[in-house]
């Protein structure tokens, strides 16, 4: 049986060339009959359908990836599986690489591929720890998302809550009812 197996671990990802759609299609094209696939996992060992895939491989399967790096986040863990995958008879086919085998090349060229995925990886995060740092040192930074709406919006929302439902008052603003109560809460714990 040939199995494929697609993975996304962003949601921009998904999106873009890189996504479940276009890896799907193209191990249709390369013969996967049977194809697996996870969303948004990052780096995250959660993969509930690689996990699947793996118990239902065996002698004389292939299993077929666009990337190397979408079976593994590191060049270690990377090389163990494939290596534990061929020694059980499974075929690996990496498609922008090539067949795996348990051939010195083949093992070479699996450790430069994983080595590279693993850097590219830890320089998308000291770049992003890098601007967080800048960001911190910048007046009015605030961590976290933005917020959906003003205090003055905030304030009037509060005021609504004098004559009207937390329903209704949400309707009204499209401020949350949970943001509306937690608010409210903080008024009275700051005695207001």
């Amino acid at each position: 049986m040939i199995y494929g197996y697609a993975r996304v671990s962003t949601k921009g990802q998904a999106k873009d060339s890189n996504g479940l759609e276009s890896q799907e299609q193209q191990l249709r094209e390369n013969g996967a009959v049977e194809i697996y696939s996870d969303s948004f996992t990052g780096t995250k060992m959660d993969r509930p359908q690689f996990d699947k895939l793996l118990d239902k491989l065996k002698d004389g399967d292939t299993l077929i990836v666009t990337k190397l790096d979408r079976i593994a986040r590191s060049m270690t863990q990377g090389s163990e599986l494939v290596t534990e995958l061929i020694e059980k008879g499974v075929k690996v086919n990496i498609l922008n690489i090539g067949m795996m085998d348990n051939t010195p090349s083949s093992k070479l060229i699996r450790n430069i591929f994983f080595s590279f995925a693993e850097f590219e990886r830890d320089m998308i995060v000291e770049r992003t720890q890098e601007g967080k740092s800048i960001a911190k040192t910048k007046d009015g930074f605030k961590e976290g998302r933005p917020k959906k709406y003003t205090d003055t919006q905030l304030k009037m929302a509060l005021d609504l809550l004098k004559d009207h439902s937390y329903t209704e008052v949400e309707k009204m603003t499209r401020i949350s009812k949970s943001t509306l109560i937690r608010a409210v809460r903080k008024l009275k714990e700051q005695g207001r």
